[in-house]
This record gives structure tokens, sequence and C-alpha cells, in this order.
């Protein structure tokens, strides 16, 4: 079962779980995990939503026994990190953890949605409940659009995290012309003509990033291979990729599972990837929420835990806990 809604789009969607297609997928950050959902991609009414038998009484208990890591832990951790970003020379590395929240009798998984909608209406926003396995997001960076009938390829760089009212620095700015530079080079392997965008403000809720569009036309059999190549980005790994990725293996505690890999929608002549970056894993006495941060030479570890509590709380406040 799964629900969702496009970035800018008040439709309520689901898959009408008949058809032979396959048109939603979930691929984990290491490539490994795979959900998918078969069906084609419906709209889905208020009514037949509210119907739906969603309770947090029917999620399995939470059997991981992970213990989530203390301020203190990793503030220590990302010191460790720095200096190995610093004796490699690295532009950026992303690290990320887990905040486990535990003190709750239950949770109204329904209006959780329905707020996380609300408050995020220009993200795609999902819930879905498969095989004993529930997550709920709300995130808009795009890895990629694809127009079959155009091919025209769409795609953006999204890094720096700031409260709204807070102004840019060199940090963030560091931060996310790596990221550019990544996609940029990437993508005139597989066009003509590639247009860039300005970088400005994307506003998500309480925070926002710095942010620059590309758009390009390619050959429909590059589709795959592209989407492969710029996953992940920087935005979610770092550079280099392999040496980043080998890191996070070795510094982050628990695996990321959803989190940073993206979701793939097709629906009529799009074909849409979303990086699943605001999400939480949800279980009858457990909610996990995942949030993490581009670290550079000049990151401030402090200021660093600060943005993870930032990023958990744009789940977090949507949810209905009792």
């Amino acid at each position: 079962m799964i629900f969702f809604k496009l970035p800018f789009d008040a439709t309520l969607y689901t898959t009408d779980e008949t058809s032979g297609c396959q048109s939603i997928s979930f691929i984990s950050f290491n490539g490994i995990e795979e959900i998918n959902f078969k069906g084609k991609v419906i709209k889905a009414d208020t009514e037949s939503f509210e119907k739906q038998e969603i309770s947090s009484r029917s999620l399995p208990n939470d059997t991981t026994g992970y213990i989530p890591e203390t301020e203190e832990e990793y503030l220590q951790k990302l010191t460790e990190l720095i200096r190995v970003i610093k004796d490699h020379n690295l532009p950026k590395l992303v690290l990320s953890r887990r905040k486990i929240f535990r003190d709750f009798k239950e949770l109204d998984i329904k209006e959780s949605f329905q707020n996380l909608c609300n408050a995020y209406p220009n993200a795609f926003r999902y819930l879905f409940i498969e095989n004993g396995a529930a997550w709920m997001g709300a995130f808009s960076e795009v890895l990629g659009k694809f127009n079959i009938k155009t091919h025209e390829f769409e795609t953006m760089s999204l890094a720096g995290t700031l409260p709204i009212n807070e102004n840019w620095s060199e940090k963030e700015r560091e931060e996310q012309k790596p990221v550019t530079d990544y996609i940029k080079n990437i993508l005139v392997n597989y066009t003509e003509k590639l247009d860039i965008s300005d970088t400005y403000d994307h506003i998500t809720g309480n925070i926002k990033h710095l942010r620059t569009d590309f758009k390009a036309k390619i050959n429909p059999n590059d589709l795959d291979k592209l989407i492969e190549e710029l996953h992940p980005t920087p935005a979610v790994c770092g550079i280099p990729k392999d040496f980043c990725r080998e890191k996070i293996n070795e510094f982050e505690k628990f695996p990321r599972e959803l989190y940073a890999g993206y979701s793939k929608i097709e629906s009529g002549d799009t074909i849409q990837y979303f990086v699943n970056l605001r999400c939480a894993r949800l279980f009858q006495d457990s909610i996990h929420l995942f949030a993490g941060g581009g670290i550079t030479a000049q990151s401030n570890p402090k200021k660093e835990w600060i943005e993870t509590e930032l990023k958990s709380e744009a789940v977090l406040k949507s949810l209905k806990i009792i």
C-alpha cells in the first residue's frame, strides 16, 4: 500500500495494484535493497484513503536493537571525520545519523501523513506500508525528471542548509559548489546543450538550501545509465564518490537503508526520481528519523549537530503522536 503527492500537486495518488506494470520503486542508498509497487499510478480520493485500515498497531515492533548516538558521540565522530577530510583534501563528505523516538503510546499514521503533506507542498510526500516495512517522508530534491515524449531531462544540485532567517556563509557555498560541478561534469557527456540556472534559495519548512537547476535533452537509452551515474550525488555522499562511500560505511553507526536512496515514479509521459532525505521508518514502538549534513574542512561540529536536529524536526513535528 502506498499513497503519495507530487511537488506542488494537492492530488493524492496510489497504485491500482492490479495491472502487471511496476510504476513505483524505492531504491536504498547502497543500491542493494529495493521495494516495488505493482500497478499503474491512479488518483486516490480522500474517502478511499480514510477507508484504509492504517494503524500503528499493525506495524511490527522495533527489533533492530539500535541505540542512537549521543550528542557527545556524534561531535567526537565529526571531529575525527573533519581530520580525514583535511588529510585527504576532500571537498565534502556527508555524515548521517538516526534519531530514534520512543516516548509515545501510538502514532496516528493517517493524520501524520496529512500533516506532512500540508507542511511541505513543494515536496514529494509519501507513505507506504509493504511487507512489514513502513516509511514516511517529504523532500523536494529531484535526482531526475525525464519527459518520454520530448526526451528532456531535468535535475538539480541542492546543498547547504541554514534556518530561513540566517545568511549564507562561505561554508555553505563551498558545500554546494562541488555538487553543482559534479552534476555538470556528468551531464555534459549525455547532451549537446546543457542549460544551467543561477543558484538561488530553496525553502522547505523551517530550513533553506542553495539550489541550481539543470535541463538537457538526452537519448532515452541513456536514462538508466545516467541515473546510475548521478546516484549518490555529493549532496548525500561526497566527493570522490567511492572514497566517501567507504568512509560512510566506516563512520556511520547504522545502515542508511532507504535514507539517501531514491524513489522512481513512472506516470503518463513522465518518469520522476526523488532523493529520499527527510524521512522516517515507522515501528509500532519507535520512530527512526534520518538526517545528515555535508561536512567540509570548515565545518563546526556543534553547528552540524544542530543542523541534523533541524532536519529531524522536518518530519517529527508533523507526526501525530498519542
